[in-house]
């Protein structure tokens, strides 16, 4: 069995790496070819995906020996250790340095990424030129480093890993919960639709999150409430309990919401995965997810969908009360934001909208004279899907307000309606 058989998903990034690994373990064989011998690999992508663990499996598959850098002492010993690190793999021909989370050697931004750390190491790949040494790195982010350590030479490729989706977010969540004893039934369509696109640390944290509800509840089983209880509190930070003081105030959120997931549901079929509301001492919250399996799509048409949808929870908020949502802010800062790229920078509008970097007090105003503009056409349109479907978002608000929680198949019902 390969390292690689024992990470779950990636496939496309395992291949990459397995090519790379027989490199390495058959350098006479490519060498024949002509192939010069590569010098290195970064994997990049958030926290919490897997990069370490793909880079372990990496330099096990490969057999060479391993010497690891992460920084765990002061700016002036750790320099030294990088240093130390590189010697030591020169003497022992094809070795490999691994530089995990490369991008925290120093605490510098995009914008001053030429600190001390990255020089040395830059220096050090070079001085290992005529040796057979390979290096392989982790980043979060890699334009937090200089582009002359990580261009072609020193790094030959660039792997960016994702948030895992679809079936491979569905094959990791069972392997989470296969590692626990007793687990009750659980539909994982619906949970993987919910799921999809968290890190593999935070579906881990969930299923095990849900494993402490059942044995608090001295319960046998893991059921399908206690991981959508977990995915709510630690993704969306929803309280264990209701304050009643608040709740009163539960109905604005639950159409506010509802405003969210009506229009999302008619602008794309399918595409809400729960919806929940809840409150707290801090005020009334409330969440719409989208369905993330789909991979994201750039096209002008989708964005300004995505516009209508930020604004469709002050627009039923509106139609439903007759008055103004003053919860809505951050919506409207979202889209403004979208449609101010779509404007000023893709030119969707024409090119009298273009933000030239320095824009003159004229092009700016008429910009932002676009933007708003082009807000109310949205605001329009979401106001207008919501009064078509005005028995919809009652009957939404009602399943709410009264389950507080709608899932997949929950809201299927409700919108097969419309």
């Amino acid at each position: 069995m390969s390292e690689f058989d024992k990470i779950i998903g990636y496939d496309d990034v395992k291949i990459d790496l397995f090519r790379y690994c027989d490199i390495l373990k058959n350098p006479e064989k490519y060498m024949e070819l002509g192939v010069g011998m590569p010098r290195g690999i970064l994997l990049e992508g958030i926290p919490g995906i897997g990069k370490s663990l793909m880079a372990e499996a990496f330099a096990k598959e490969s057999g060479r020996k391993v010497v690891v850098v992460r920084k765990d002492k002061s700016d002036g010993a750790f320099l030294d250790e990088i240093r130390e690190a590189f010697a030591r793999a020169r003497k022992s021909p094809y070795s490999i340095v691994f530089l995990d989370d490369m991008d925290k050697f120093a605490n510098e931004d995009e914008c001053h990424c030429d600190a001390e750390e990255y020089v040395t190491v830059q220096a050090c790949i070079d001085e290992c030129r005529d040796d057979i040494v390979f290096v392989l790195a982790t980043v979060n982010d890699k334009y937090c480093l200089p582009d002359s350590l990580i261009r072609s030479g020193r790094f030959d490729k660039i792997i960016r890993m994702r948030k895992p989706k679809n079936e491979e977010a569905r094959r990791i969540i069972e392997h989470y919960l296969s590692q626990k004893k007793c687990v009750g039934k659980i539909n994982m369509d619906e949970i993987t639709k919910i799921f999809s696109g968290l890190s593999c640390a935070e579906l881990e944290t969930i299923v095990n999150e849900a494993t402490i509800y059942a044995g608090f509840d001295e319960r046998e089983k893991i059921e399908q409430d206690d991981l959508i209880k977990a995915y709510l509190r630690l993704i969306h930070n929803a309280p264990e309990f209701i304050n009643p003081i608040v709740e009163k105030n539960m109905e604005r959120v639950a159409v506010h919401e509802a405003g969210h997931a009506l229009v999302s549901e008619i602008l794309t079929a399918d595409s809400v995965s729960l919806i929940s509301v809840f409150c707290s001492e801090s005020g009334e919250k409330g969440v719409v997810v989208i369905d993330q399996n789909e991979d994201f799509d750039y096209s002008a048409n989708a964005q300004r969908n995505d516009v209508i949808r930020k604004l469709a929870g002050k627009a039923a908020t509106e139609i439903y009360y007759g008055d103004a949502d003053v919860g809505c802010r951050a919506d409207i800062k979202i889209a403004t934001s979208i449609l101010e790229n779509m404007i000023g920078q893709n030119c969707t509008s024409g090119f009298s909208g273009y933000d030239f970097g320095m824009p003159s007090e004229y092009s700016r105003g008429n910009m932002e004279r676009m933007v708003v503009s082009e807000l109310e056409r949205c605001y329009s349109d979401a106001k207008k899907i919501i009064v078509e479907n005005i028995e919809v978002l009652y009957e939404l608000v009602c399943e709410l307000m009264y389950n507080k929680t709608l899932t997949y198949r929950e809201l299927r019902k409700i919108f097969s309606k419309k």
